[in-house]
This record gives C-alpha cells, sequence and structure tokens, in this order.
C-alpha cells in the first residue's frame, strides 16, 4: 500500500459515533489557534515552506512541536487547517503547542532539489554544504528566534519518511532540540525497510510508491503526481503479467532518478551504505523515543535496528523503544485493538498515547510534572496480550534456542538423525506463492498477522509443525534461519515465517466483540488458525555477503542463514509453532529468475522452474533459532 495513503488513512478516517467530537475538537482548534505560513531560509539560500501553528494563549510560553515530512504539509493557505484534532495529537492542541510542519527540500512548496534519503554529510563545510540535519538546524534556529512566544524548547517527531527527518533532525545537535521521536523511521532501504529486504526488491510496495511520489516539478507545487491508470483490480494479476522489472521501469518512465538509481546499484554498494542511517548515530544529544509496530509492514526493521545503533554508538543517549502490535502508523490512530483476524484484549493504542508519547513531550518540552515512567523497552507481547516494561532490549535472560527441522514436516528442539533427509518442491516463477490468499489492489496492511493455511496447503511450500506445546514458549528478539538448501538454478529467494498454529477448538471470546465493536467478526474461523507471527525474504546470492553475491553450486547442499526482524509474541500451551519455507512471496517481493544474474536487468525468458531441497538430517541440520526468554 502507498505509504502516503495509508497515513492519511489513520489520520484522517472519522467513524461517525466520534463526528460530533471530532467537528467540536475542529472548531476548537480554530477558536484557539491561528496558521502562519512562511519560507524559513537554509544556509545555501534555500527557502523550505514551513506551516506554522500558534496558540492564540499568551499567558505562558509554549513547546516547538515539529514534523519535517515529503508528503506535503497541506492544507495550503493560512485560513486553511490540518486535521491535527483527530487523533491523540488533539491532545497537543490544548497542552498548547506550537505546531510546525515543513515541507522537506525539493517537494511541495519548498525550494531546492529534493534527494530520497539524502545522505547524512560528517564533513559539511561552507554554507552550500548541506543535508537534512543542516536543514533542521536551521528550522530550528529561525523558529526559536522568531516565534514570539516560544519556550526555546523543540520536539520532533514523524511516521514513516518523517521518522528518517526525524532521525537526521537528531543529529542537527541544536541546543534547542530536546526531544526526538523517529516512528516507523525509514533507515536502510537495501537490507531491511520498504524497497529491498536482504537484497530482495519489494516490488509492490516500490512500484506503488513511485508511481505517485518524487516526480519532479520546476517550480514549488501544491498539486501532486496524478499516478498511473492500472488495467485490473487484481493485485497479483498485474505484477505478474506486467512481467520482468525492465517492464516497470518504462511504466515508472525516465523521470522518477530514484527508481533507475535503484536498478543501477544491484548490490550493497557505497551508494547504499550512505543511505544507511545506522552508519551515523552517533553522539546523539537529544533524548530519544523510537516507536514502532511489530506488525509494521513497512518499517518493522526501522525503529528496532535504530534504537539498537543509538545504544551501541551513543550509549550515552537517554534513549528508549515502544513497540506495540501495530500496523505502519496505527499507533496514531484511534484503534488498536486488533489487526486482521488477531485481537489484542485493550486499545493499545490509546495505551501509548496516553502513557508514553504525550507525556514524554510534556516533560521534556514543558518541564511538565516529574520524569515519565517510561521503560527502557515498552513492548506488546503478542499471544498474551500484555505490555511488558523492560529494562533492555532483547532481555537480560534471553537465550537462543534452536528448533529443528524434522523429516516428514515435523519440528523439534532435538537434532535430526536421520541421514539424507530433505524437503523438496518445484519453484516455478510463472506460479509464484502468493503472500496472502485475498483478490486485493493494493498491498493489504494484514498480511503481517494472515492465516498462513492458504500458503500450508501449496506443494511449493515446505511445511514443519511441532507437537501440541505442553507450556507457554516466549520469545522476545530477533530469529535466525539457519537452513542448508540446494536448488538446481544457480540462485534462489528463501521465504521464512515463522507461524503460530491456534488450537482446534479456538475461539475469541463474544464479550470481547461487543466491547470493542470494530474488532473483526467472529464469523471468521480461528479453530486452526496459522498466524503469521514473523515472515523474512532473503536473496540467496547474498547469503554469505550483500557487497559481493554469490552464485550456487546446483544442486549442492549450502547453508543459508539470516536474521528476521525482532519479535514479542508468546506461543501458549495447547499451541503449536510452524515454519514454513518457500522461494517466492509475490508480488511482495520480486521473482527470482533463479538463475544468477542481475534481476534488474532480467528478461521474461529469464525465468526458469527450479527443484529446492531444504535439508534436515543429521549432516545437513536445518534449523531456526528462537530467542526465548521467561
Amino acid at each position: 500500500m502507498r505509504k502516503w495513503l495509508l497515513l492519511a488513512c489513520a489520520a484522517l478516517f472519522v467513524f461517525p459515533a466520534v463526528t460530533k467530537a471530532v467537528n467540536q475538537d475542529s472548531l476548537w482548534m480554530y477558536t484557539h489557534y491561528t496558521k502562519k505560513e512562511v519560507y524559513i531560509p537554509m544556509r545555501d539560500g534555500v527557502k523550505l515552506f514551513t506551516s506554522i501553528y500558534l496558540p492564540k494563549d499568551q499567558s505562558e510560553k509554549h513547546p516547538i512541536l515539529m514534523t519535517r515530512t515529503p508528503y506535503s504539509c497541506a492544507p495550503y493557505g493560512e485560513g486553511n487547517f490540518r486535521p491535527l484534532y483527530r487523533n491523540h495529537y488533539n491532545q497537543y492542541l490544548h497542552e498548547g503547542y506550537i505546531m510546525v510542519v515543513q515541507d522537506v527540500r525539493g517537494t511541495w512548496m519548498s525550494e531546492g532539489k529534493f534527494v530520497n534519503v539524502r545522505p547524512f554529510n560528517t564533513t559539511k563545510k561552507g554554507k552550500n554544504e548541506i543535508d537534512e540535519a543542516s536543514d533542521t538546524y536551521d528550522t530550528i534556529d529561525w523558529l526559536v528566534k522568531n516565534l514570539a512566544g516560544n519556550n526555546g524548547n523543540v520536539g520532533i517527531f514523524g511516521i514513516s519518511y518523517p521518522g528518517f527527518y526525524s532521525t537526521m533532525g537528531a543529529l542537527s545537535n541544536h541546543p534547542a532540540l530536546k526531544a526526538v521521536s523517529p516512528q516507523a523511521p525509514v533507515t536502510d532501504w537495501f537490507i531491511g525497510d520498504d524497497f529491498h529486504h536482504n537484497g530482495a526488491f519489494m516490488l509492490s510496495d516500490a512500484f506503488s510508491f513511485y508511481t505517485v511520489f518524487d516526480h519532479p516539478h520546476p517550480k514549488p507545487t501544491t498539486v501532486g503526481p496524478k499516478g498511473i491508470e492500472y488495467y485490473t483490480r487484481d493485485n497479483y494479476k498485474y505484477y505478474l503479467e506486467t512481467g520482468a522489472l525492465p517492464n516497470f521501469s518504462k511504466i515508472i518512465g525516465d523521470s522518477v532518478a530514484f527508481w533507475h538509481e535503484m536498478y543501477a546499484h544491484p548490490t550493497y554498494d557505497s551508494y547504499w551504505q550512505a543511505r544507511n542511517v545506522r552508519n551515523f548515530l552517533k553522539n546523539v544529544k537529544p533524548t530519544m523515543l523510537v516507536v514502532g509496530g511489530v506488525f509494521d509492514a513497512e518499517d518493522c526493521f526501522g525503529a528496532w535496528n535504530t534504537y539498537k545503533s543509538i545504544e551501541t554508538q551513543s550509549p550515552g543517549t537517554n534513549n528508549r523503544i515502544v513497540m506495540g502490535p501495530w500496523y505502519h502508523g496505527q499507533w496514531a490512530s484511534n484503534d488498536g485493538t486488533h489487526l486482521g483476524n488477531v485481537r489484542f484484549g485493550s486499545n493499545t493504542s490509546e495505551y501509548y498515547a496516553n502513557n508514553i508519547e504525550i507525556p514524554f513531550f510534556n516533560y521534556y518540552l514543558k518541564g511538565k510534572g516529574q520524569a515519565p515512567d517510561i521503560a527502557e523497552a515498552t513492548i506488546f507481547f503478542t499471544g498474551k496480550n500484555e505490555w511488558k516494561r523492560l529494562p533492555q532490549w532483547p532481555p537480560a535472560d534471553m537465550k537462543e534456542q534452536p528448533i529443528y527441522l524434522q523429516p516428514d514436516g515435523k519440528l523439534a528442539f532435538t537434532q535430526p538423525s536421520a541421514g539424507n533427509s530433505f524437503s523438496e518442491y518445484i519453484s516455478d516463477p510463472a506460479k509464484p506463492v502468493p503472500y496472502t490468499e485475498d483478490v486485493h489492489f493494493s498491498r493489504t496492511i494484514n498480511y503481517m498477522t494472515d492465516d498462513q493455511r492458504f500458503a500450508s496447503r501449496r506443494p511449493d511450500v515446505a511445511v514443519f509443525e511441532s507437537e501440541v506445546l505442553d507450556k507457554d514458549i516466549t520469545l522476545a528478539g530477533p530469529v535466525i534461519a539457519d537452513i542448508v538448501a540446494s536448488t538446481t538454478g544457480t540462485d534462489a529467494d528463501f521465504v521464512v515465517k515463522l507461524i503460530d498454529v491456534f488450537p482446534n477448538d479456538f475461539k475469541y471470546e463474544d464479550d470481547a466483540a461487543s466491547e470493542h465493536r470494530r474488532v473483526p467478526s467472529s464469523t471468521y474461523p480461528m479453530g486452526g488458525y496459522q498466524m503469521l507471527v514473523r515472515g523474512e525474504i532473503m536473496r540467496g546470492k547474498f547469503r554469505n555477503s550483500f557487497e559481493k553475491p554469490e552464485a550456487f553450486v546446483p544442486g549442492q547442499p549450502t547453508p543459508v542463514k539470516f536474521t528476521l526482524p525482532d519479535v514479542a509474541h508468546t506461543f501458549q500451551k495447547g499451541h503449536r509453532i510452524m515454519i514454513q519455507i518457500q522461494s517466492s512471496w509475490f508480488p511482495l517481493a520480486d521473482r527470482n529468475p533463479q538463475q544468477f544474474m542481475d534481476i534488474y536487468k532480467a528478461t521474461d525468458k529469464d525465468f526458469k522452474k527450479a527443484d529446492i531441497r531444504i535439508y534436515h538430517d543429521a549432516t545437513h541440520a536445518s534449523k531456526v533459532m528462537l530467542p526465548i526468554t521467561q
């Protein structure tokens, strides 16, 4: 799903039962705030368009809370207000914050040239060397010097791409910047966020995004790209029939430079490394609150790894992480009760807003109350549906324990003893494994917890299932796939999925459905539900190095080891653990021709069937390392 559309829906959707309250809040904002639109000059002379919402009450000085975005600070015009009252941001209005939204350099109404994930410049010299950190510094400096009634304290927050700009802002080192919250931050577009996962191109997200984003315009504008017309609303059909990656380039056209830059850099070279934010998170000055969703389909990797990088490279920083059971941006919605068919037992978004984010900014920007009681790691564990406040992440008692693939589709904590044992399937690029069983147009947000029974029934998916658990097993940390595989081709993708298999008689209590009117219908058969806890793809040629890909030797058993994003989940007693392995995940990820080549240059004729074997014997023991905690 296009990221900006998803965020817009999360922020703007209004349910009938709260329409009256929203209208009252809208009226309150118009009554108590004024809006200014200004161009703020940067050190190199470029001016950035900025919308500023100022409280009329001047009986006290007000903190500044800012978001920098490439998605537009619309609506434009000083009489047109951004609907900040439609989620928990409304509380910031009632607290009297000065709210600032800025079009980043080269987007919408701002001047200059836009650069996707503009690299951090560690050696800026002179006024003409800029980056997003320097633009943030210059913006803050102007705001605190020119806005009457501000208290000199500035905070930055933003979700997704604005999360990237929040991280960059934290590196500005402006003394007025006291608190920053990167939320689902774009972090590394080759290893784990958005457009590549472990080198595999995340086709549907990238294509749907760049058909409506980063189209050049010769001067500032309030009008966005029109996008393209799709000849079918069947997502799987459209991407399959469009074919090899060069065909998508023809549709995109020549104007979107970054699309072609991605194609020109098929390995993890200096181009991508310069755009890896984790390389620069040193000497971070502001207090940090990193936020993300355990089930964020777009930037799950970013939140976990931004937090970890700050911990490692800037150990003196006051740095905390919050991860809830959310899709992309769900914590900023009004409803965190469920995702797809899986329910969480409470409104987790409401808990986050009232107990974490608002107290965080109130303390560090307003000096209001005592220091907020926010744990180092506040993590929601699905399965048991409970928040845990932890002194570190992963927890100190976390131990990696291997669970082994076994003959006959079994899964156990003991090593296999059989000889020459493997599971085998044909991977056919002409009929790739879909990532969800539904027919739909845009990439879904629910697939992160989707029922995987549709996949377990396919002959091109290897399935391994444990016995019924006799006790709870709680996971807290990264999952590591460590399999031994072979292919009759010279390249292959490997998708490893960790799944919670519910008991056959499982069902949600009816009173939970009545308490939260927006939870899904209880008519869905939850007995035997195969809940995706975590899935991830690995492009096999990068198994030893993302910089120097290697071909497979056909038919030779080969170790393939990679890390899946962290999980926080309890497999309850009476459930089963399942591992599924497949070699396509379409159209979430592009198809592998299953030949060692530059896939961005592949033709429709290059795609070949391959015989894939997953080994599980005494000599070649495939396993998944589970981060088990008490």
